[in-house]
C-alpha cells in the first residue's frame, strides 16, 4: 500500500516521480498473489535491476487436480501479463531474517525451503534441511495474503463464533451469534475481492435496517450463500 498507490499517481501526473522507487534495485515481493504481480509489474516499469516474487505456497499444477473438480475454482498454475514481463517466481520459500547495511536499510534475505504439511485440516509449514539461501534485495515489498480477520478484543469482547476458518460465523441475515451484531465482507468471507465486500456491506446495511425498523427499503443484492467461494 506504501508503493502501488505512488506509482499510480505518477500515471495521473499528481507526481512526476514515485515516492518510493525500484529503480536499479534488487527488488524481492513477499506474496505471489495479485498485488503481489501488481508490485512486480510496477518494479519492471521502474527499471528493477532484478525482481524476486515469494510465494510460502508450493507451485500449483498446470493441470485440474482431481480433488478440484468443476465447478470449483480451478487451483492452478496461472502467468498474468506482468509475469510475462519477467522476474522469477520462488515457490515453497520461508523468509528467515531481513539483512541490513551498515546504514540500516535492507540488503538482502535470508530464506528456507518449506514443505506443506497438513495438520487437523489446517496447513503448516515445515523448513527443508539445507535448503537455506541468501537472496540480495535493497527493496522488499509485503504482499502477504489474508489469513483470516485480525483476533483481538473487538472479537474479544462481542463474544461472536468464529468458523473453521477462524471467520467470524454469521447466517443468511448477515447475524452473527450474538444479537444485533452482524458481519460482512472479509470479516465473515474470508479474503476475496473488493467488490463482494461492497455488495455485502449493501446487504448487510439492509439486514441491520429490517433489523431495527422491523422493514427495510434498503437493497440486499445478495445473501452469504449467494456468494462462491474460491
Amino acid at each position: 500500500m506504501d508503493f502501488l498507490p505512488g506509482a499510480n499517481r505518477v500515471q495521473e501526473g499528481d507526481f512526476e516521480h514515485p515516492p518510493i522507487s525500484a529503480t536499479g534495485k534488487d527488488v524481492i515481493i513477499i506474496g505471489g498473489g495479485d498485488t503481489g504481480a501488481d508490485c512486480l509489474g510496477t518494479s519492471h516499469r521502474h527499471g528493477a535491476a532484478s525482481v524476486h516474487q515469494f510465494e510460502i505456497m508450493p507451485r500449483p499444477p498446470d493441470a485440474r487436480p482431481d480433488a478440484n473438480p468443476w465447478p470449483t475454482w480451478p487451483m492452478i498454475y496461472r502467468v498474468s501479463s506482468a509475469h510475462e514481463e519477467g522476474g522469477e517466481r520462488e515457490y515453497s520459500i520461508n523468509t528467515v531474517r531481513f539483512v541490513g547495511d551498515q546504514d540500516g536499510n535492507v540488503a538482502g534475505l535470508d530464506t528456507v525451503r518449506v514443505e506443506q504439511v497438513v495438520h487437523d485440516g489446517r496447513a503448516t509449514f515445515q523448513p527443508v534441511a539445507g535448503s537455506e539461501q541468501h537472496f540480495p534485495a535493497q527493496m522488499v515489498l509485503l504482499a502477504m495474503g489474508f489469513t483470516g480477520p485480525e483476533s483481538g478484543p473487538l472479537i474479544d469482547q462481542f463474544g461472536v463464533d468464529l468458523d473453521a476458518r477462524s471467520n467470524v460465523a454469521r447466517d443468511d441475515s448477515w447475524t452473527t451469534n450474538v444479537e444485533g451484531v452482524f458481519v460482512a465482507g472479509d470479516m465473515g468471507r474470508g479474503q476475496s475481492l473488493i467488490v463482494w465486500a461492497i455488495a455485502e456491506g449493501r446487504s448487510a446495511a439492509a439486514a441491520v435496517d429490517r433489523w431495527l425498523m422491523g422493514d427495510t427499503e434498503l437493497p440486499s443484492p445478495i445473501t452469504p450463500t449467494d456468494v462462491p467461494q474460491r
